[in-house]
């Protein structure tokens, strides 16, 4: 068996390796079977505790527990904004910074419970990656683009942006175009992994779809007090959508979260989901190659959104913005005065370094805002990426009636093309409040009032 096909069972680098091949070897030479030889390695990586006294595996079993510790006795240095958290969500965020890998964390006042880390948790990482505490929807992204379209087109032609939106993106778990739309990633090597290889057909097929939970494409109101990317002072017709890799990036967080997970078979129940890749390893180094191919991938089908909108009206883009989460960046801070090279994972978190812009979504019937980041070092240069949800979907589902719904979007001069009752407004938290305990995070450069929403339609699960 060679060496790589032995990492892939969840045996890591260094003495661990060593013991594995001699244990195989030794197997061998006793007429062990040849086929079950994945199933051994695979039972001693699972539980090593178990086999430290058998006289054949005892010191492969021994190599994977000695000088392995499952995590700190006190958290690295991490900091909270805003006072809304659930202490679940701490909780996580606390574990997460126990972590042997892990430098320093924040948490941001969007926060909700998520796998490993939670939604709106920042964490730096020393030479590891860890692919829950990117997510699953990898790379997702907000993009906003201005049109030379009057504003008086949000109710005067309201019937034919309904139509663009219609015609040009698709919603829902499976959706596909039956003529594929064309992007220069799909011209980029997709056999960097076997799995980005194995669901390049597929991403393809899904090219500029949108998915479902909390992704949404809408046309709204752009508002600027100063000038602004060229922008005079005043109001603007602007398309803003929200989503990510869709399929294909969920499949890469499956399968490289099952082989982290292999890797570390010290981190028990909950802990299981912050199981990290050292980047120095054939699967981190792949499953860092995935993770940018995605990030390329989310930001062509947002490409294809907004060009293919933009054509259907026969308008022309005046200014364009775009920014992502669900990702790792490898960036240099400082910590305890060492400027040091760190993985910052930023899951439902926005970058937020000095001068960078970003997008804020609310909800369905609240305003998003275009801000620019402090550049806060406390909070690794980041910020919240949205409102953040209070209730779950099951409990959105059983305390809501559409009637209310549509009373408030009502009020709000919103049209809703479809969505599910679990993404009504009431189900996040106050958009102003959670701005404002990020106050010295980022400036607000302008605001966004949806007017025209599609989501996916009531029933569609969710993949955000």
């Amino acid at each position: 068996m060679k060496t790589k096909e032995i990492q892939k069972l969840g045996v890591p680098f260094g003495e661990p390796m060593h013991e594995a091949k001699d244990l195989i070897a030794n197997y061998v030479l006793k007429g062990g079977d040849r086929d079950r030889i994945a199933e051994m390695i695979m039972a001693v990586v699972e539980e090593p505790s178990l086999f430290l006294k058998d006289a054949l595996k005892g010191a492969f079993a021994k190599s994977l527990t000695e000088g392995r510790i499952a995590c700190r006795n006190e958290p690295v240095s991490w900091r909270q904004w805003g006072t809304d958290i659930d202490d679940a969500s701490r909780e996580q965020m606390q574990n997460a910074c126990r972590l042997p890998v892990s430098v320093k964390g924040a948490l941001m006042p969007d926060a909700h419970l998520g796998y490993g880390l939670p939604i709106g948790g920042v964490l730096a990482t020393e030479n590891a990656v860890v692919p829950y505490a990117v997510g699953v929807d990898i790379a997702c992204r907000m993009k906003m683009t201005v049109l030379d379209l009057p504003v008086k087109k949000l109710e005067k032609s309201k019937d034919r942006l309904i139509e663009a939106i219609e015609s040009e993106t698709r919603f829902g778990i499976g959706a596909t175009f039956k003529k594929q739309r064309e992007h220069d990633v799909m011209d980029e090597d997709w056999n960097i992994s076997p799995v980005t290889k194995r669901f390049r057909d597929k991403a393809w097929a899904q090219l500029g779809s949108s998915g479902s939970g909390n992704h949404f494409v809408e046309f709204g109101l752009f508002v600027i007090k100063e000038p602004f990317q060229g922008l005079e002072p005043g109001g603007y017709l602007a398309l803003l959508s929200h989503s990510g890799s869709r399929g294909s990036g969920a499949s890469v967080c499956a399968h490289y979260s099952k082989l982290a997970k292999r890797s570390h078979p010290e981190l028990k129940g909950p802990l299981q989901h912050l199981a990290w890749l050292d980047m120095d390893t054939h699967d981190g180094q792949e499953y860092w190659n995935a993770m940018n191919l995605m990030g390329r991938y989310a930001a062509a089908n947002h490409a294809c959104i907004h060009r293919h909108v933009a054509a259907n009206l026969g308008a022309e883009v005046i200014m364009g913005l775009e920014n992502h989460h669900n990702f790792a960046w490898k960036e240099r801070h400082m910590i305890d005065g060492v400027e040091k090279e760190l993985i910052v994972h930023r899951k439902g978190a926005t970058p937020a370094g000095r001068g960078v812009l970003g997008i804020i979504p609310g909800s369905m019937a609240t305003p998003g805002f275009v801000v620019e980041g402090k550049g806060n070092a406390e909070s690794l240069d980041s910020a919240f990426h949205g409102a953040g949800r209070i209730m779950s979907r099951t409990k959105a589902l059983n305390s809501f009636r559409w009637k209310e719904a549509k009373d408030f979007l009502k009020k709000q001069d919103v049209t809703l093309i479809s969505a599910g009752l679990d993404e009504v407004p009431m189900v996040y938290k106050d958009i102003h409040q959670v701005m404002g305990a990020q106050s010295d995070l980022v400036d607000i450069k302008g605001k966004f009032h949806p007017r025209i929403v599609k989501m996916a339609p009531p029933g569609e699960r969710a993949e955000d």
